[in-house]
């Protein structure tokens, strides 16, 4: 295992700490969009009973997060540090996304309970590994624009395990259907985890000189995030900008296939996405580094309505037009991917007591981000059920489907573009602010 000793991180030692993010964006992907569809139409629950499962477990899941959290800059003096987490995650994971994807021949009531226990282990899973591995990132680099570099590469190996995951489900679903095709999909997830896991624990840089920050209750330890201002509103930005995005996440597979009414090009339509988000992080992390993070990411959520709102207007057929849309969009969502992480690893500066408690408040800030997720399930399922929506049946363009996956979303980021804009979080030629003890401007 190698040592970090200067600012900037090798281009190896940058990829081995970036690979976990392949394995853990091929886990959460078909989770959210592939789940829904899976049990309502393969296996019969009602799209009310799937919300409910997915905000309960998603409720759980954040609850946990920042224990977690907490959990992990406890552990992170230690010699394998936040790895152990990492380590102890594997499990978790890989049995419940088996699980989840591999569902015996149940009753209905038998299938819920099925669901939940896989979501339950899944999410553990997840959260236990994922939030010490964005703490070891934010111990990288104490360098203001390498954190969007080490955020980067990290986004840009996340896309890479999206579009694995968009494509591969999408193709094997067309040989062998949904149910058989996302079982299959979980026997190429399993050693993929396995390996990244092994390579970013091996070879990701040593971070010497961070010891485990000061033991206070965990009540306190956990409130800590929350006294700096330039955290509460980041997260006041993200529960936002995050719920827009995580509405379209979770409807794209109806609305492909009752508005466009193209379903055999969804996993094309997710691969442009997404790949169009790693291609355009390289633009953001520059614009980043020449006009400041805060204004980057502004001029990331104006794209994504201007890119994203004309869906909308589509219809049955416009699959050119569709795919222009995950074009721009997905450019607009490296974005996302690469300047918000990177403005919390600043935020975490000048906290803790003898050392940096990265992993509470990457718990937090990952609470908040199922959050978004739960409530875009639990809210936007229902309420289309409520309106009279019901999978399978083809929807005018314009229709009920297309309001909520095009205009909820543009209206929300728009409103999370105006908090943005006058939220505090650097200063104007880009700098990291200064702070204080306690994590206000200094």
């Amino acid at each position: 295992m190698n040592t970090v000793s200067s600012a900037r991180l090798s281009s190896t030692s940058l990829l081995a700490y970036a690979f976990f993010a392949l394995p853990l964006a091929m886990a959460a992907l078909p989770v959210y969009v592939h789940v829904p569809k899976l049990y309502s139409e393969e296996l019969g629950l009602s799209l009310a009973s799937i919300g409910a499962i997915l905000l309960a477990c998603r409720l759980l899941d954040a609850l946990q997060d920042p224990l977690l959290g907490y959990l992990s800059d406890r552990l992170s003096a230690r010699p394998l540090g936040r790895n152990l987490l990492i380590l102890w995650a594997l499990l978790p994971l890989a049995a419940g996304f088996f699980a989840l994807f591999n569902i015996p021949a149940l009753g209905a009531h038998a299938t819920t309970l099925w669901l939940t226990a896989s979501l339950v282990l899944v999410y553990l899973g997840f959260s236990m590994g994922s939030i010490s591995y964005y703490a070891r990132g934010a111990e990288l680099s104490q360098d203001y624009h390498e954190r969007t570099r080490i955020t980067a590469a990290r986004g840009a190996l996340a896309v890479t395990g999206v579009l694995i995951a968009a494509a591969v489900p999408q193709w094997m679903s067309a040989e062998l259907g949904m149910r058989a095709g996302l079982a299959k999909f979980t026997l190429v997830f399993l050693p993929v985890l396995l390996i990244a896991a092994a390579v970013t624990v091996a070879w990701t840089p040593r971070t010497p000189g961070v010891p485990a920050p000061a033991r206070p209750g965990i009540y306190r330890a956990l409130a800590a995030p929350l006294s700096s201002v330039r955290y509460r509103w980041l997260i006041a930005v993200s529960v936002l900008s995050g719920i827009a995005a995580a509405i379209p996440a979770t409807l794209i597979l109806f609305y492909v296939q009752d508005v466009l009414r193209r379903p055999e090009l969804s996993g094309l339509f997710l691969g442009l996405y997404f790949l169009f988000g790693a291609a355009g992080m390289p633009m953001w992390v520059a614009l980043a580094r020449r006009a400041g993070k805060k204004r980057a990411w502004l001029l990331g959520m104006l794209l994504s309505v201007v890119a994203f709102v004309w869906a909308y207007r589509l219809g049955a057929g416009d699959a050119y037009a569709f795919a222009a849309v995950c074009v721009l969009s997905g450019l607009a969502y490296g974005a996302e991917l690469a300047i918000p992480p990177s403005i919390l690893a600043d935020i975490v500066d000048g906290h803790g007591e003898g050392g940096r408690p990265d992993g509470t408040f990457f718990g937090l800030w990952q609470m908040v981000d199922k959050l978004n997720l739960a409530l875009a399930a639990g809210l936007a399922l229902p309420l289309l059920q409520w309106l009279g929506y019901q999978p399978g049946q083809a929807q005018a363009a314009g229709g009920t489907l297309s309001s909520i996956y095009a205009l909820a979303p543009c209206a929300v980021k728009l409103f999370a573009g105006a908090c943005l804009w006058f939220a505090p979080l650097e200063t104007r030629n880009g700098a990291n602010p200064k702070l204080s003890g306690n994590g206000a401007l200094a």
